[in-house]
């Protein structure tokens, strides 16, 4: 194998590493971020319960307050009753302070229901609660450990690129600049093998001629369909599959 082609296929491997490290790297903030999507969302949940309770306990006593004002109401018109010596007025007077009582009975009834309501409101809070500080000590678990995997990959990443300068530099200048430009519109396969008779990057048949100049192993041979860089080693089979 030309060394030219030893070289490229170490800084292709390197390139192929760094793709790798970066679509990695890529993928922890989206992670991150619906991890802590998961968090906002169960404390939402959290919140708006608490809200339901406070609505209620709000409602409930807006209801004392209106028992309160039927109550006075009724001490009123008692009051009254006592003042009139007419009996249509005393009449007028208890039909009244009988729709007051019947008005608290309503109210009362209504507290009752509110009472239940808020009974079952605090189980749900309390549920919500554990919940919500259940996910908050696990995702702040797991965004610890990616930040810690972020560190790393970016000090690997660091590390393969430094290294990868190295690799391209020992690269001759005109192959070197023939990988880029391939690696640019082919991706990361752009040195490739020859088996059974097919480029390795877009598997169509190649002329016998070109074969034999791979096998020669003299000079860069490229794909006459895609213009990928071609190599040929002894374990490899040149015979086109039948």
């Amino acid at each position: 194998m030309l060394e030219t082609i030893e070289k490229l296929l170490i800084l292709q491997d390197r390139d192929q590493k760094i793709r790798r490290e970066q679509g990695e790297l890529a993928r922890i903030e989206p992670e991150r971020q619906m991890l802590k999507a998961k968090v906002a969302a169960v404390q939402g949940e959290l919140e708006q319960a608490k809200l339901r309770l406070k609505q209620i306990e709000s409602g409930r006593k807006d209801l004392e307050l209106e028992v309160e004002a039927k109550k006075q109401l009724i001490t009123r018109y008692a009051n009254q009753q006592f003042q009139t010596r007419k009996n249509e007025e005393y009449r007028a007077l208890q039909h009244e302070i009988d729709g007051c009582k019947g008005a608290i009975f309503e109210i009362e009834n209504r507290e009752i229901e509110l009472m239940e309501q808020a009974e079952a409101g605090q189980k749900v809070l309390a549920r919500i609660t554990q919940s919500a500080n259940e996910a908050r000590v696990l995702v702040s678990d797991q965004v610890g450990q990616l930040d810690a995997r972020e560190a790393n990959l970016r000090k690997e990443l660091a590390q393969l690129e430094a290294n990868r300068e190295e690799l391209a530099a020992a690269v001759d200048e005109t192959a070197r600049n023939r990988y880029e430009r391939l690696a640019r519109s082919k991706g990361e396969n752009v040195v490739v093998g020859v088996q059974h008779g097919v480029c390795g990057g877009c598997h169509m048949k190649l002329p016998p001629q070109l074969l034999v100049t791979c096998q020669a192993d003299k000079e860069l041979v490229a794909c006459s369909n895609c213009g990928r860089i071609l190599y040929y080693t002894r374990d490899m089979d040149l015979a086109v599959a039948e």
